[in-house]
């Protein structure tokens, strides 16, 4: 997958990726459609920081959680 390319897709794919990775036991309710290509940039520096970390603290997972309901709509 082409992450370069800023596309719907994309971002459900990033946002799908990322809660998997944080294991979000709230995923469901945090759907990949409702992130916006608007905010591209932003969730792809939230993906690339959280898929580079073998491991995330709970600080860590509690921020990315803010920020992508920050993100989301």
């Amino acid at each position: 997958m082409d992450l370069n390319e800023k596309s719907q897709a994309n971002v459900e794919y990033m946002i799908e990726s990322i809660k998997s990775k944080l294991r979000m036991a709230s995923a469901a309710a945090m759907q990949a459609s409702a992130f916006s290509v608007n905010h591209y940039d932003d969730i792809r520096d939230l993906y690339d920081m959280v898929i580079g970390k073998d491991n995330l603290s709970i600080s860590e997972v509690e921020a990315v959680v803010s920020e992508l309901g920050r993100l989301r709509g």
